[in-house]
């Protein structure tokens, strides 16, 4: 099937919703392992009374970094919760929302934004960015087929009824995901059961695939979509150590 970013998967079912959320299946919460790691959240609430509906992470001071495709056409700020249990009331930030100008919602290509902000988010520690070709060098040396990847994400914990029922909670949530594949663009993670390995699902896109175990911070891919319609086989992530990441990453961070 063609891989569709999750967010738009969801919002097909959800009449007059542009966008739902959903995390990390079979994860348990993250509490403050990861307060780098945010929710983009609504001017209102859904019908369930929830209110992210897609996942990012800071990665300067001033620039948090989610998916294009979690944004609509035209939009030009975007509101973060930085909460590891968003609620109303609790302290948003909002930005201006910039996307990749290569970006085209008929390809998953590009697929990269960043939420800017006038000033820095205080006392939170940004993630940190791979260096260039970072997993291709891991994969020359033999390592990355081994190596543990940790996703994290807000809102629906396991979709139930074949992908057609979600359960959501405006939780941030980790798992862990063994690694699947490799190509120029993207990085493949699958749910291997004999590791309990969960995953991500619809509306999760944006979120950060770590490199590491449950505390690590090396940011080296975001979630975009999967290859199935019930969120357990794989996992379609943006490399963010490609030239292509790099130059829309470079215009807004120091990148190492």
């Amino acid at each position: 099937m063609r891989f569709v970013p999750f967010v738009l998967v969801l919002a097909a079912l959800i009449v007059g919703i542009p966008s739902l959320a959903s995390a990390i299946t079979n994860g348990t919460p993250d509490g403050e392992s990861h307060p780098a790691v945010g929710a983009l959240v609504g001017t209102k609430a859904f019908p369930d009374g929830t209110w992210s509906y897609c996942t990012g992470t800071l990665i300067s001071p001033t620039v948090f970094l989610t998916a294009a495709h979690c944004g609509d056409a035209g939009q030009k700020t975007a509101m973060v919760s930085f909460s590891s249990r968003y609620q109303l009331g609790a302290g948003v930030y909002v930005g201006r929302y910039e996307t990749d100008p290569l970006y085209s919602a008929k390809s998953e290509l590009h697929d990269i934004a960043v939420v800017v902000f006038n000033t820095p988010i205080p006392g939170i520690k940004p993630a940190r960015l791979p260096t260039a070709g970072m997993l291709d060098q891991l994969q020359s040396n033999g390592t990355l087929a081994t190596s543990a990847f940790t996703p994290v994400g807000y809102g629906s914990v396991t979709p139930t009824d074949h992908g057609r029922a979600f359960h959501y909670s405006d939780i941030r949530r980790r798992t862990s995901i063994s690694y699947g594949a490799l190509t120029g663009s993207w990085l493949k993670l699958s749910e291997n059961s004999a590791k309990k390995d969960g995953g991500t699902c619809y509306g999760d896109s944006g979120g950060p695939n770590f490199l590491g175990g449950p505390t690590s911070d090396l940011l080296v891919a975001t979630t975009i979509s999967g290859d199935d319609d019930v969120c357990k086989a794989t996992n379609l992530d943006y490399r963010l150590d490609t030239e292509a990441a790099r130059t829309f990453l470079g215009k807004y961070v120091t990148l190492p």
